[in-house]
């Protein structure tokens, strides 16, 4: 709506993994959604007729970023760890915008390699990249007029 004041609070962006919050995000980007696929692909054919298809690939790449300090680190070392040794290491992500009306769920997520991290004069990040089955839910939304 023009005119109005909209409000963003990153400490409103809930990010749960096997119920559990997620904590302690690195300054800059902290979550990145990526599909995995196009929702459609076009053929055009010799004579120019167009023709689309649907994908039925509704899976993400979602990349969280901590810093080396946070204790999900640990949380998401260990899921990933018991997820080696049993394959039993899915869980659900939830990602909700508390101050708008984005939400996404998907109740089969992995952790797909270990994070890629460093370490220097200063704290760094570490950033984890998770894999999902088919989203549940999902809304891309706005923040609300605050």
């Amino acid at each position: 709506m023009q005119g109005f004041v909209n409000t963003y609070d990153p400490k409103k962006v809930i990010i749960t993994f096997g119920g559990v919050p997620i904590t302690g995000f690195a300054d800059g980007t902290f979550v990145q959604i990526d599909p995995n696929s196009e929702t459609w692909t076009k053929k055009v054919g010799a004579d120019g007729e167009v023709t689309r298809s649907q994908s039925n690939d509704n899976t993400h790449t979602v990349q969280l970023t901590l810093q080396q300090s946070s204790a999900s680190n640990d949380y998401l070392s260990t899921c990933m760890n018991a997820d080696k040794l049993t394959g039993m290491g899915m869980l659900p992500l939830s990602i909700t915008d508390l101050n708008g009306t984005t939400l996404h769920f998907w109740p089969q997520v992995w952790v797909q390699t270990d994070p890629s991290y460093g370490f220097a004069k200063e704290v760094t990040d570490r950033q984890w990249t998770l894999h999902t089955g088919q989203e549940a839910g999902g809304n891309y939304g706005g923040n609300l007029i605050g």
